[in-house]
This record gives structure tokens, C-alpha cells and sequence, in this order.
């Protein structure tokens, strides 16, 4: 195997990338694993953690295939703006909206495995686009593969303070179904883009100054809000 020095200062670029493109990600993955019983959410993560590994290493494997998948990414936009759309207008209030729903058996499936599929499958959603960026960087599969899989990783940790920072500041939970709107949309028009109905993308740094900005005044608004209940 040919290693190279500039080998490992491109898996060091591929983490940071991973996490830059994995923002929305992190913060999707957390309301999905948020009603599960605290014990379980960590292990639904790490189960998680397998699959997206497994997947990495395989789409990295057939990249060439994966720009054909754009289907993909419409399916993952319409599955969130699903899940913003159950949130804010189901008829529940404000104080209900920030008490999370357990979370609940489906397809045969228990509560449990039920949100590992669904963190499966949004893994692959929004995978897409981080493979391809790592593939365009190097043509050495270990090198891709490496940086991918340090970068889930990371992106784990990240998860794990979301949903502490969650579960202190209920509110937070609107401006997180917030950004799963925005992210919708984004992923809406990266598929249009794609199929060729429209002639623009959403700048990387645009979407992830736009992450932190309702982030930042939901957590801010959160603190306001606990305070007043002090």
C-alpha cells in the first residue's frame, strides 16, 4: 500500500469536512434518538455507528454508482419535512411541542429498533454527498474510507452534547425541528438541481451559517424562556 505524508493531511481535512457537512446531520439524529429512554439512546447510536460504517466503506467501494442515487436525496426531503410538519402543526401546543414523544414500535419492529432503522436510513440520506466530496479529494480508498469513518466518529460526540443540550433547554427542540425543515428543503433542492429543474445550489457555508444562526437564537431564546420559569 503507497502511504504518502499528504495522505494523512487529506484524512485530517476529510474529518473536519465530515463534520462540516454532517451539522444537520448530527442534529437530525439526535431528535430521532431523543425519545428513547436515556440508556437507550447511546446504544441506539452506536448500533447506528455499525451500520453507517458498513455502509462508508461500501458506497466508498461503488462511488462512481452514487451519482445516480439522486432519488435518494428527494426520499430524505420528503421524510423531513414529514417529521417538521408533525411537529409544529399536529394541534399541540407550545409546552407540548417541547415534551419529546416516546418513541414507538413500527413496521413490527420494537420502539427501539424502530429508531435504529430510521437512524440507518437517514445515515445513507445524508451520506451521499460527504462520500462524494471524499472521493473527489483522493483516489486512495483507504485514505476515503479512514477519514469517513473518524469523521462518524466525531460527528457521535457532537450527538451526544446535543442531546444533553436538549434535554436542559426544552424549547430547543423547535429550533431543531427548524433546521430538519431547512435541511428538507436544502435536500429538495440538491435533487432538483440534480434532475436539472433548477439552475442554482445552496452554497455549503450559506446552509451552515444558516444552521448556526437558528441554532443560536433558539438556544438563546430556550435560556431566555428557562429563566422566566425560575
Amino acid at each position: 500500500m503507497d502511504v504518502q505524508f499528504h495522505d494523512f493531511l487529506t484524512i485530517g481535512l476529510l474529518v473536519v469536512l465530515e463534520g462540516l457537512l454532517s451539522a444537520d446531520n448530527a442534529l437530525v439524529l439526535a431528535m430521532l434518538v431523543l425519545g428513547l429512554p436515556r440508556r437507550e439512546q447511546q446504544k441506539a447510536l452506536r448500533y447506528g455507528i455499525a451500520g453507517a460504517f458498513a455502509f462508508r466503506i461500501i458506497a466508498v467501494v461503488l462511488a462512481i454508482n452514487l451519482i445516480q442515487v439522486t432519488i435518494v436525496k428527494l426520499v430524505g426531503a420528503v421524510y423531513l419535512i414529514y417529521l417538521a410538519y408533525q411537529h409544529f402543526f399536529t394541534g399541540r401546543g407550545a409546552g407540548e411541542r417541547h415534551q419529546v414523544k416516546p418513541a414507538r414500535p413500527a413496521l413490527g419492529l420494537s420502539a427501539f429498533w424502530a429508531t435504529v432503522v430510521k437512524v440507518e436510513l437517514t445515515d445513507v440520506v445524508f451520506a451521499v454527498d460527504s462520500i462524494l466530496v471524499a472521493v473527489a479529494m483522493s483516489p486512495k480508498t483507504w485514505v476515503v474510507i479512514t477519514g469517513g469513518v473518524l469523521g462518524i466518529v466525531a460527528m457521535r460526540l457532537v450527538i451526544g452534547k446535543l442531546l444533553a443540550l436538549v434535554e436542559r433547554y426544552p424549547p430547543l427542540v423547535d429550533g431543531a425541528f427548524v433546521i430538519i425543515g431547512w435541511v428538507a428543503v436544502k435536500l429538495l433542492l440538491e435533487y432538483l438541481h440534480a434532475e436539472g429543474y433548477v439552475h442554482f445550489q445552496v452554497p455549503k457555508t450559506l446552509s451552515l451559517g444558516l444552521i448556526v444562526v437558528i441554532f443560536l437564537v433558539s438556544f438563546l431564546y430556550a435560556r431566555k424562556h428557562e429563566g422566566a420559569h425560575h
